[in-house]
C-alpha cells in the first residue's frame, strides 16, 4: 500500500462501536509503514527516523501571517503526518531562563523527598525516576520570575495553538529517569488512553478517531542534553491515524512490533518535542551511568475539554503577577510574549460559569480570568486590587 493510500485508509475511520478482537497488525502495518517526505512540509530542515524537524531560527516568528502558516504545516503532521515534530532551539536566547526553571524543579523534587510526597511515574517501574505532578503550579509559587520568562516562549505557545486553538489550558509534570531507569510500556495518552479496554469500547468510533486526540496535546521540553543511550522517547510515527488504537497498545503483538520498529530522536538540551496523544509512544530506557535525563513534560488541553490535573491558576495569576508588571516595564517590552505567558497560566475559557451572576458584557462571552490578568497589567493593578477581582470572578463563577 502507498503512504497515499494509507493515509485515505486510515481516513476512512470505523462508525459505531469498535471492539478489542476487530484489532489487526495487518491493518496497523499498512498504515504506519509509509515514509515522511519532507517535501510535504517545506518548512521542515530535515527528516530524522521518520520524524519532522524544525529549526528555531529558520522559522518565520513575529509575522501573524507566517506564523498560520507554520501552523497550518505543524496541525497536518499532528494529525495525518507522522504525529511527531522536533523544534531544534526552541530555547534559543532562553538557556538562562530555562536553567533558572531546572533549578526549580531540582528543589521541588528535594522538597517533596524530605517531606515523604515524592512521586513515581505511571506506565514505568517504581523507583526507575522522579516525578513532578503540577509542576505548573508548583514552579509558579516557587520561582515566578524563572516561570514567566519561560512560559513566555513561542513555539509552546505556536505548538498549543495550531492544535488547540486560543485559551488552551497548559498543564506540566516533570520527569527525571535516572540512571538504568527502565522505559515505560508504550501506551496513547490522556483521554482514552487512561481507560481500560472495557471501558474504552464503550465510546463510540469518533470519540477514538477524532474527539479524544483532539482535546490534549503532548510536549516535552528537553532540560539536558538527550543523547539516544539516555533513552529519549520512543515513538512509532503514523501510529496516532490507527482508529482501534486505544484498544490495541496493550495487546502483545502490538507491543512488540512497537518494541521492534518505534524511534527516537535525539534531543539537546532546549529542544522540543509535540506530539498527538494517540501516537504509540514510551519513554526510553536510561543506559548511562551519568546522565539524569530531565524533560518537562507539556500536556496542553483545549479549553473546550477537561484536563487531567487540577490547577490552581488564581494562585498561578497571583505568584507571577509581579513578574508580569516587571516585564510588561522592562526596556523593549515584547507584547507577544506577555500574552504567551499569560495564556500558559491563567484560565482562558469563560466557561463553565453561573450566567445569573456572570453575565455576558458587550459579547457573548463572560470575561476570563487570562483577560482580567491581562487587564490588570495593562492597568497596572497593585497585588491587592487583582487578588479582591480574581475573588469577585471566582464568586461569580459558582452555583447559587
Amino acid at each position: 500500500m502507498s503512504a497515499a493510500d494509507a493515509t485515505q485508509a486510515a481516513k476512512r475511520r470505523r462508525t459505531g462501536w469498535l471492539r478489542e478482537e476487530e484489532c489487526s497488525l495487518a491493518e496497523f502495518k499498512d498504515i504506519v509503514e509509509q515514509p515522511c517526505s519532507r517535501s510535504e512540509y517545506p518548512l521542515a530542515s530535515e527528516v530524522v527516523s521518520g520524524v519532522l524537524v524544525y529549526d528555531q531560527q529558520a522559522l518565520p516568528l513575529g509575522d501573524d501571517q507566517a506564523e498560520k502558516a507554520v501552523m497550518a504545516e505543524w496541525a497536518d503532521a499532528l494529525a495525518d503526518g507522522p504525529g511527531v515534530i522536533c523544534i531544534r532551539g526552541a530555547f534559543a536566547g532562553q538557556m538562562k531562563e530555562l536553567d533558572a526553571v531546572t533549578e526549580a524543579f531540582n528543589a521541588i523534587i528535594d522538597e517533596e523527598r524530605a517531606s515523604g510526597t515524592a512521586k513515581g511515574d505511571h506506565f514505568a517501574k517504581a523507583g526507575a525516576n522522579s516525578r513532578i505532578w503540577n509542576a505548573l503550579e508548583k514552579v509558579a509559587v516557587h520561582s515566578p520570575d524563572a516561570f514567566a520568562a519561560y512560559y513566555s516562549n513561542p513555539i509552546i505557545a505556536l505548538a498549543s495553538h495550531c492544535w488547540l486553538g486560543p485559551n488552551y489550558q497548559v498543564t506540566s509534570q516533570v520527569n527525571v529517569v535516572r540512571p538504568g531507569g527502565e522505559a515505560q510500556a508504550v501506551h496513547r495518552d490522556y483521554h482514552l488512553g487512561f481507560t481500560t479496554n472495557s471501558s474504552a469500547e464503550k465510546y463510540p468510533a469518533q470519540v477514538h478517531a477524532y474527539l479524544s486526540p483532539m482535546l490534549t496535546l503532548q510536549g516535552a521540553v528537553a532540560h539536558c542534553d538527550m543523547p539516544l543511550e539516555s533513552g529519549p522517547t520512543l515513538f512509532l510515527p503514523h501510529s496516532q491515524k490507527y482508529d482501534l488504537g486505544y484498544l490495541s497498545f496493550r495487546q502483545q503483538e502490538f507491543k512488540d512490533y512497537f518494541a521492534q520498529h518505534s524511534v527516537q530522536v535525539p534531543l539537546a538540551k532546549g529542544d522540543v518535542v509535540f506530539f498527538n496523544p494517540a501516537l504509540f509512544h514510551a519513554a526510553g530506557s536510561n543506559t548511562t551511568t551519568d546522565i539524569h535525563r530531565i524533560g518537562n513534560l507539556l500536556q496542553v488541553s483545549s479549553a473546550m475539554g477537561r484536563a487531567m490535573e487540577t490547577v490552581d491558576r488564581a494562585r498561578v495569576s497571583m505568584a507571577i503577577y509581579p513578574s508580569l508588571l516587571e516585564m510588561a516595564n522592562a526596556p523593549g517590552f515584547d507584547a507577544r510574549r506577555l500574552k504567551n505567558a499569560i495564556a500558559a497560566s491563567a484560565e482562558g475559557y469563560s466557561f463553565p460559569t453561573n450566567l445569573d451572576l456572570d453575565q455576558p458584557l458587550g459579547g457573548l462571552a463572560p470575561e476570563t480570568q487570562a483577560e482580567l490578568l491581562a487587564r490588570a497589567v495593562a492597568e497596572r493593578w497593585d497585588e491587592q486590587e487583582l487578588r479582591r477581582k480574581l475573588g469577585l470572578q471566582d464568586s461569580r463563577r459558582r452555583s447559587q
